[in-house]
């Protein structure tokens, strides 16, 4: 139980910062899962980009239903960044 605590403040404190500073979630993430939360390294790569992405798709929801995102020029910048980013790991 004390665990389940420490990981929702945890949490709390890097959403906070997060929305504070903009971006940059896994580079506090990671720390955190392994350092504060005892997971291995591994899991705390996955788990950080399971939670960085669910943050990232609320966030981008909301500020598409308020009308900030040009949809046309996020997909594009999108894909652009995917299809970089399979060459950059087959490299």
């Amino acid at each position: 139980m004390l665990s389940l605590l420490l990981a929702a403040l945890i949490g709390a404190l890097i959403g906070l910062s997060l929305g504070m500073l903009g971006g940059g979630g896994s580079i506090l993430t990671v720390p955190a899962l392994v350092y504060l939360l005892g997971q291995n390294p591994h899991g705390a790569v996955a788990s950080s980009l399971v939670i960085v992405g669910a943050n990232a798709v609320l966030g981008a929801t909301l500020h598409l239903r308020a009308g900030h995102v040009r949809l046309r020029s996020a997909l594009l910048f999108g894909a652009a960044g995917m299809l970089a980013a399979c060459a950059g790991a087959r490299l």
